[in-house]
């Protein structure tokens, strides 16, 4: 494949090392430790399949998604419509 002056290979070594590097930063960013067993924020209960599932847990569900802001389950666009009927 012609790709300019680059060398044979180079593009699939940029994305390579794209996906190395989204790969080590995600797992710095990995919780670890002993999980919490009452949530840090609202005093509730973790229960021990979320501590199981996810070691290192500080939250319970609720004030996790709180936290991170997730979005509400507020439909604002039709998704279900064809593109012709978004146009209109």
């Amino acid at each position: 494949m012609a790709s300019g002056w680059a060398r044979d290979g180079a593009i699939q070594e940029q994305i390579d090392a794209s996906v190395n590097d989204a790969v080590q930063y995600a797992r710095s960013n990995l919780i670890s430790g002993a999980s919490a067993e009452i949530c840090d924020e609202c005093d509730e209960k973790i229960p021990q399949a979320r501590r199981l599932a996810l070691p290192g847990v500080r939250y319970c569900i609720s004030c996790q998604a709180e936290l991170e802001g997730l979005p509400s389950n507020s439909n604002a666009f039709n998704r279900r419509g064809s593109k012709d009927s978004q146009l209109r």
